[in-house]
């Protein structure tokens, strides 16, 4: 079986199997992986209640896509969830979420964990749903509900363990314009407010640690203080989470606890790299889960783009794990279109992203053999080589099957300039 809270201690030992068989699938020496994990640079999600296949993410790792699913209470359709993670699954993703808070969640929950992938959840909103309220949630059935999600076989937990009693001083002190946008944040929030008590998340992390050592299940420290909007990015709130989860992420790796670390939210494109320094550095280097950062809020309808955008700049600085945006985000529930290409999109900012972490890249990964097939005007070697060869065929044959593409058609720079080196030189 494969025990995810023995694993530190494995590494320490030698190298185990699974570390040996991920490097092997990463590209990247077993030893170097072994340390990584070992200082908390690397985590492999794997509840041995499960078996799929292994998703290293941290250093030396290729960046990987998360896809988010799940009912809501406005729009519940399970049949219509599993096809879009399936589709998801099709189009890049290295793991699912499911987020679902409408219908019977443990009936989803099983759904999603039948598939063979990588799966998180965030246990908080099943409490809030059986609690029937934020504010009736209590430390005992938050606990209960988190033990029964690791024990259905979920592999890695969003917990919002930073949004305690000092950043909702911090949000207080310092107002934003969208107050709170995380979810789960919201819950803890509200929960503080009418308590006066403080987040049991954080007032009983040793407990919680306890649970997850055994359970042998990652958890995602939640950025719950994100920023909602790029014109709250300077505000206190969001640092003063960033300091919560340093200290929060250095005792999860000393109880031999994998953890990761979310953020930072909607920020101007020119504060993500100080961003994402400052939460591997005050989180010794853990591996970084980031829905975008939106780097704009003006888009509606593209904001997949957007977090492309901050995604693939954030991933160049250190960022290791990409959440997917749909086109629908902040508008309605995704649809099954939306998730793919939402899905598609991060994709491409992952790819990016490891053109620039592992050197020399840009000259692999099927760039060269990209450059050489549009040279040739080969489209069958094209279709292989693009990240999604299907859309790209379509899209190249609507205006039927020609040598060139139909925007330049007879007047084709390469296949002119082309046609001209290689022909004999006249004697």
């Amino acid at each position: 079986m494969f025990v995810m809270q023995s694993l530190i201690r494995e590494c320490l030992a030698g190298v185990p199997p699974e570390v040996e068989a991920a490097a092997r699938a990463e590209g990247s020496k077993p030893r170097k992986l072994a340390k990584a994990i070992v200082r908390g640079r690397v985590v492999i999600p794997a509840n041995p209640r499960r078996t799929h296949p292994l998703v290293p993410i941290g250093d030396d790792c290729g960046v990987k896509v998360n896809v988010n699913i799940g009912t809501s209470g406005a729009h519940c359709d399970p049949g219509l969830e599993m096809d879009k993670a399936r589709a998801a699954l099709a189009n890049g993703a290295d793991a699912l979420m499911d987020l679902s808070t409408g219908g019977d969640l443990r009936a989803m929950r099983k759904a999603v964990l039948s598939l063979d992938t990588t799966v998180g959840t965030v246990p908080v909103y099943d409490a809030v749903r059986r609690a029937g309220s934020a504010v009736d949630v209590d430390s005992d059935l938050l606990f209960r509900v988190i033990r029964e999600h690791c024990r259905d076989g979920v592999d890695f937990l969003t917990l919002h363990c930073g949004v305690n009693k000092k950043a909702l001083d911090a949000l207080r002190q310092d107002p934003r314009t969208m107050g709170v946008v995380s979810r789960g944040g919201a819950f803890h929030v509200a929960m503080m407010a009418q308590t006066g008590e403080e987040n049991p998340l954080y007032s009983e992390f040793d407990y919680l640690l306890e649970i997850l050592a055994e359970e042998n299940v990652v958890v995602s420290l939640g950025d719950g203080m994100r920023p909602g909007a790029v014109v709250d990015a300077g505000r206190l709130a969001k640092a003063t989470e960033y300091l919560t989860l340093g200290e929060l992420a250095q005792r999860a790796q000393e109880a031999g606890v994998q953890r990761m670390i979310e953020g930072p939210g909607h920020i101007p494109i020119d504060q993500i790299g100080y961003n994402v320094r400052m939460i591997k550095e005050l989180t010794e280097q853990a591996p970084l889960y980031l829905l975008g950062p939106l780097v704009t809020d003006i888009a509606p309808g593209y904001d997949h783009v957007v977090a492309a955008i901050g995604g693939a700049v954030a991933c160049m600085h250190g960022a290791d794990f990409l959440c997917m945006v749909s086109p629908s985000e902040h508008l309605a529930l995704p649809g099954l279109e939306d998730i793919e290409e939402g899905c598609r999109v991060a994709r491409i900012a992952a790819h990016i992203g490891d053109s620039v972490r592992r050197k020399n890249a840009w000259l692999s990964e099927g760039e060269m053999q990209m450059a050489e097939a549009r040279r040739n005007l080969d489209w069958e070697e094209q279709f292989r080589q693009a990240l999604f060869g299907s859309v790209a065929r379509a899209i190249h044959e609507r205006d039927g099957e020609i040598d060139t593409c139909s925007m330049c058609g007879d007047l084709c720079a390469v296949k002119m300039v082309r046609d001209f080196l290689d022909a004999p030189k006249k004697s």
